[in-house]
């Protein structure tokens, strides 16, 4: 001890350090006190705090894309398996049996391009729904922004959807297919693609922590919609009159959206694109304020 400190005795008998100028205590330091509480209105949309969070935002993609192919036997070739078998089956029964049309480009690579965006949607749609409960023990013991759970489940498609980019550009060039300047807005699709994601995920993820239900009409609920969408079948045969109307469903200004640019067929509805720009906008915010709401009482209802 310094020659200019003495040692008291507290009140508990604990020996602690006294200075010879005041003979007063020095208490040990408590350590900070944090208090955590619900937000309301537009301090919701506390993007700030989700910004400070993203270096967990990262670790939570690269678990959820370790884990996808963890302890399987042939990895991350499932990315490459599970598309060519579908379009396999869709090439020989809505190509050769049934006779769809497909606006003039081979039915392999048309159904191709149908299936990139879909099953890289259908993925995120199924399991963001159910992160939340999945991810109990982890929202329930440690804070941080619960909304980074299904957003990382989201993200970490990304890397399937691009390597199905890729056997598509592979697939193309052996058709003899030559995409033009459209390709530019590749991108662009994949943004909406994701914005639809994250907006059903933020509401389906919300709805399972208080209903269990969602789970069980996730499959028919994913069958439905991927029949209401362009996968197998082009936009065209939908009539004139009713093809605004068929923009309420994002996903298929996405699929559309992605012949354009990759096959060169014909470009898609203005006014289906510009519905299913503003049903994205509204489900994303509205998805963004429900899961706020739901996260005041997460850790009860879990």
């Amino acid at each position: 001890m310094a020659a200019s400190e003495k040692t008291g005795v507290g009140e508990v008998g604990e020996a602690l350090p006294v200075t010879e100028a005041g003979g007063a205590y020095r208490q040990p330091k408590e350590p900070p006190t944090f208090v955590i509480r619900p937000t309301g209105g537009f301090a919701a949309f506390d993007l700030r705090e989700i910004w400070a969070f993203r270096e967990l935002l990262w670790v939570f993609i690269w678990r959820d894309i370790k884990v996808r192919y963890k302890q399987t036997a042939i990895g991350v070739a499932w990315a490459v398996l599970q598309p060519v078998c579908a379009v396999i089956i869709f090439s020989l029964i809505f190509g050769r049996l049934a006779r769809m049309p497909s606006e003039g480009v081979p039915y392999p690579a048309f159904a191709f391009c149908g299936l990139i965006p879909w099953l890289f949607f259908a993925r995120s749609l199924t399991e963001a729904s159910t992160s939340l409960v999945v991810n109990d023990r982890l929202v329930t013991k440690v804070y941080f922004p619960r909304i980074l759970v299904p957003a990382a489940v989201v993200l970490a498609g990304l890397p399937d959807l691009a390597i199905s980019l890729v056997i598509l550009v592979g697939l193309v060039v052996a058709y003899g297919v030559v995409p033009s300047i459209a390709l530019v807005a590749v991108p662009g699709f994949i943004v909406l693609a994701i914005a639809t994601a994250f907006a059903v995920g933020f509401w389906l993820s919300a709805l399972d922590v208080e209903f269990r239900d969602v789970r069980y009409t996730l499959p028919f609920l994913t069958q439905v919609w991927m029949f209401a969408t362009p996968v197998v079948y082009p936009s065209s045969i939908v009539p004139e009159r009713w093809r605004t109307l068929y923009g309420l469903n994002p996903m298929a200004s996405v699929v559309e959206g992605f012949r354009w640019a990759l096959l060169g067929t014909r470009a898609p509805h203005f006014g289906m694109m510009a519905v299913s720009a503003g049903v994205v906008a509204v489900l994303l915010v509205g998805g963004l304020a429900y899961f706020r709401r739901v996260e005041r009482t997460l850790v009860d209802k879990l």
